[in-house]
């Protein structure tokens, strides 16, 4: 989703991390992987981790953020503001979509909007209340005179996600924590200082605070990357069709570190994921082997051209 200019090193990530050793990576990958899975890490914690200097690991994370290529984003998660219903979308279209785009780009139930290589012209995301409010949307979707046809998966589980959580249930928001979500939206990375100027509160009272949230699992702070033609990182859509063996070939996708995002499905696809890398011949050569494992009896893949909606942060 970026466009990368860390040296490349032939070098995992960090133990902790848990993923399969990458066949080569840059540290640019590594820092992405890193700070969706946190990312208020410290940059300090996160130099542990890659095992570079901290020097390093500061001037890329500034240079990634200050330059547009990423974003470090709060948001709740989908089961806390009562969104239960995840659906994966696919639009064909006929002719000019530019209207389409503009009109799904304005709603907050569609955080994403993509263009895509392929037969589909488009895949967006859609969270819904439930399953009635979700074919309320697709209904709304299918009636653009633009849009020639639409192909519906729906989540059954996510298996990873920036911004989707096991949230329990637990836990309650007063306003203070709303202002601090509300802040953390469009900074995820502000100072315990600077938040509590803004809040009028002491730094280790919205400290507490904004740890209370993400050990409740209500909010996740994650990076977000921007993606278009002109970047030099690869994203491609996975659909697979299973045989049986639902849970092994999730476990090796989950082994991949360019999986950005997996879930089950219902629907088109028994399973969906991302991959992406600033390394292309990476996510070719995971395909690969995706395709060559028993319980894989079909796949389906396409590019992601240029990301034209990523905001999963909603007031709460």
């Amino acid at each position: 989703m970026v466009s990368h200019v860390g040296k490349s090193v032939g070098r995992p990530l960090g133990a902790a991390d848990g993923r399969r050793r990458p066949m080569a990576t840059s540290i640019d990958d590594e820092l992405i992987a890193a700070l969706q899975e946190d990312g208020r890490a410290s940059f300090s914690a996160l130099a542990e981790q890659l095992g570079v200097p901290r020097s390093v690991v500061s001037a890329r994370v500034r240079e990634l953020i200050e330059s547009g290529a990423v974003r470090i984003v709060a948001a709740a998660a989908p089961a806390f503001l009562g969104e239960s219903c995840l659906a994966h979308v696919s639009i064909t279209g006929r002719g000019e979509l530019s209207g389409v785009v503009e009109e799904l780009s304005g709603r907050d139930d569609i955080p994403l909007v993509s263009a895509i290589s392929g037969s589909q012209d488009l895949v967006v995301e859609v969270r819904a209340a439930d399953h009635e409010a979700l074919f309320e949307v697709l209904a709304q979707v299918r009636s653009f005179p633009e849009v020639a046809r639409i192909r519906t998966a729906i989540y059954t589980e996510v298996l990873r996600g920036s911004f989707v959580s096991d949230y329990d249930g637990g836990g309650r928001v007063d306003e203070i924590d709303s202002e601090l979500v509300e802040l953390l939206r469009h900074d995820g990375r502000i100072s315990y200082r600077d938040l509590a100027r803004q809040v009028r509160l002491s730094p280790t009272a919205v400290r507490s605070r904004v740890r209370r949230m993400l050990d409740d699992r209500i909010l996740r702070i994650s990076a977000v990357v921007t993606h278009s033609s002109h970047a030099r990182r690869v994203k491609v859509g996975v659909g697979l069709h299973l045989g049986g063996e639902d849970e092994s070939v999730a476990r090796r996708l989950m082994g991949y570190p360019e999986t950005e995002f997996a879930a089950m499905s219902f629907g088109p696809f028994d399973l969906i994921a991302t991959l992406a890398s600033s390394v292309p011949g990476d996510v070719f050569a995971r395909l690969d082997d995706l395709k060559g494992l028993p319980g894989v009896t079909g796949m389906e893949t396409w590019f992601h051209l240029k990301t034209l909606k990523e905001d999963y942060s909603r007031a709460i």
